[in-house]
């Protein structure tokens, strides 16, 4: 663990950003306000990524964007996730939330309640799978505009860095979402309605 410490520490430091120790003493049902600072903070567990995940997705104005092997549920079939999004997603004229998973064997059970809120709402939320080329692509993040990001160099590993007011991180990786996305469009009414 101190060595996954040491090298997302090494990979914050290419951003030129300070590494500051996240808040551990927010309220367990809700998310945290998003700081001010522009600091990319370690995550190391999974409380502390669904913390990071649920605080990041509580600041979106517009576009929440989802690159996930799975709809992660330990993440996103969360209750307090699942409540952020929908008041999200009802609350505001144009919201958006875009995933893109890698496929959809593991949400064929019909139990993942995140899937149940894209059926109702597919209007304004919309899960497409990846096109063939981005399939072996193995990071997770959730970006909330082009400002807050959560994200994971490996989705199987939970340690990863938060930033909540970091734009040119953000946007380094919503322009990687935006090409996958496009790329997948094709994928999205051949295979997400059978989910």
């Amino acid at each position: 663990m101190r060595a996954n410490h040491t090298t997302t520490i090494a990979r914050l430091s290419s951003f030129a950003l300070e590494d500051v120790p996240m808040d551990s003493a927010a309220h367990p049902g809700l998310p945290p306000p998003p700081p001010v600072s522009e600091a990319l903070h370690v995550l190391a567990s999974v409380d502390e990524v669904r913390r990071a995940t649920e605080s990041v997705a509580g600041s979106a104005k517009r576009l929440l964007s989802i690159f996930t092997p799975d709809l992660e549920p330990d993440l996103y079939d969360h209750p307090a996730f699942l409540e952020i999004v929908k008041r999200f997603v009802l609350g505001r004229s144009f919201a958006k939330v875009r995933v893109v998973v890698r496929d959809h064997a593991r949400l064929n059970g019909g139990n993942h309640r995140f899937v149940a809120m894209a059926r109702r709402l597919s209007t304004c939320l919309e899960i497409r799978i990846r096109a063939p080329q981005y399939r072996e692509l193995v990071s997770a993040y959730c970006i909330a505009d082009d400002r807050a990001i959560v994200h994971r160099l490996r989705a199987d590993r939970w340690d990863g860095i938060v930033g909540f007011n970091t734009p040119p991180v953000a946007r380094q990786y919503l322009q990687d979402f935006d090409a996958v996305w496009q790329a997948s469009a094709d994928e999205h009414y051949a295979q997400v309605a059978q989910l």
